[in-house]
Parts: C-alpha cells; structure tokens; sequence
C-alpha cells in the first residue's frame, strides 16, 4: 500500500555568525527519508538540538527544507526546498496552545476564521462544523463561546486539537502537545487521540522523548541525532534490538 506521506532526502540548514564578518553553515536536518501509512504513528525522538521540531515544522509547512522532497498521498508538496502546495492536510499542534490562541476571540470566532479562510462553508454550515468538531474532542458545543482563558489545561489541548481537525487533515504533528500535561489528562488526551484514529483513519508524527507515549501510541520510529537518522524501524523492534550506542542509552532511560 502507498504511504500516505514520503520524505526523501530532507536537508534543512541555516547560516550562523562564525565571527565578525564570517558565517558557518549549520545543518539542522541532514537526509532524512521515512515513510508514515494511514492511520499510523510515527514517533520522533532525539536529544534537545537534534532537529526534531525544525522537521515537524518543514512537514506541516511552517517553514521549508533547503533540499528534499515531501510527498502527501502520491503527490509532491515541497520539492528542493520550494513548498509546492500549502497543504491543509498536515497541521501542528505545539506544546504550549495558549501562544497561539488569541484571548480576545472566543474560540468559536477562532475556529470559525479557518473555516472561513480555507472553505466555502456559509454561516449555518461553519457553525454545524464547529459545533460538531468541539463534541469530536469531548467539549461542548456551548464552548465555542468560551474565551482560551476559561479552559483547564488538558481543556485548551482539545481545543488545539479541535483547531487542527475542523478542515479534516490527514496527518497532525504532535510537537511535545501532550509532554506538559499532568499523567491523567495525558492519558484522556492519549485515549482521545487513539479513538479519532480509529474513527477518521488520521496518522500522527508524535514528537517526543516520553518513552511511555511513545511503546503506547506509535507504529514506527525515527531517532534523531545532529540532525541524523541514526535508528528507524517498527517501534517494538527498535526497542527489543536497538542497533546504535545511543538508542540503547535513550531507549533505556
């Protein structure tokens, strides 16, 4: 079966002061190719500076590869470092959703800009569509009249995730989303996320370095160091049978 999503030879590098009038290259993400199948997870582990989060952000389109290519479903959206197509079918969710949620728009005027902005929705179906999509995360439709503000954590994390699921995506990008939260509400959120899969067929790239989250929710995984792909395999086998000094060391922790 064809992957829903293919990365082929990702590099991402970026110029840094090396000295007065001098600048170095830094290679923040060096080759690296993995596949992700429908209504699979893929979880992203390395060492702080390793490229984690600079790779969830070239695959979610929030910033671009310098070379390499991205494929969704057979078909290319960013090719040699130029985003071909801005894809709604792969969002970001951050660790921290407060950030990115402004605290004087309820967040049914939130949710309701990206309906209008990416869809053809009128004001009845918009609503239909954010009242529905605020059940889908266990909140309430009467939410949508809430200011970010008036949630509990493990509350603003749904609404961060009804936010990236209102235009239906294939594929979400967990950047530490459930790292913060406390262990019952990582646990509800986690139950969450794994019955949305099980329902819509969505696939997750998990980025995290909490082992539990990831034996419990992923399929593949992909260690990160400097940049590198230096372990990627089906999750079970690469923690039965770590092929590197470093899996062994971060997979033991």
């Amino acid at each position: 079966m064809e992957p829903i999503l293919k990365v082929q030879a990702l590099h991402k590098h970026f110029n840094v002061r090396a000295g007065l009038f001098r600048s170095k290259q830094f290679n923040a993400v060096s080759d690296v190719s993995f596949c992700l199948g429908k209504g699979e997870t893929l979880a992203i582990i390395g060492e702080t500076g390793s490229g984690k989060s600079t790779l969830g952000k070239i695959l979610a389109g929030a910033d671009t590869a310098s070379s390499g290519q991205i494929l969704l479903d057979g078909q290319i959206i960013e090719d040699g470092g130029k985003r071909v197509e801005n894809s709604k079918d792969i969002r970001l969710i951050f660790q921290d959703p407060m950030k990115s949620l402004n605290p004087s728009n309820t967040i049914g005027s939130i949710l309701g800009e990206i309906l209008v902005l990416n869809t053809d929705l009128d004001k009845r179906q918009r609503r239909e569509r954010i009242n529905q999509t605020l059940l889908n995360v266990g909140l309430l439709a009467e939410h949508r009249n809430y200011y970010a503000h008036m949630f509990s954590g493990g509350q603003i994390q749904r609404v961060a995730l009804a936010r990236a699921i209102i235009l239906d995506p294939k594929i979400l990008v967990l950047d530490e989303a459930l790292s913060s939260l406390d262990p019952s509400v990582r646990a509800q959120t986690v139950n969450l996320l794994l019955r949305l899969q099980r329902e819509t067929g969505l696939s997750y790239i998990l980025i995290t370095n909490h082992l539990s989250l990831v034996k419990h929710m992923s399929d593949s995984l992909l260690l990160l160091h400097k940049g590198k792909v230096v372990e990627y395999g089906e999750t079970h086998q690469v923690f039965a049978k770590p092929q590197t000094k470093l899996a062994e060391r971060m997979l033991a922790n």
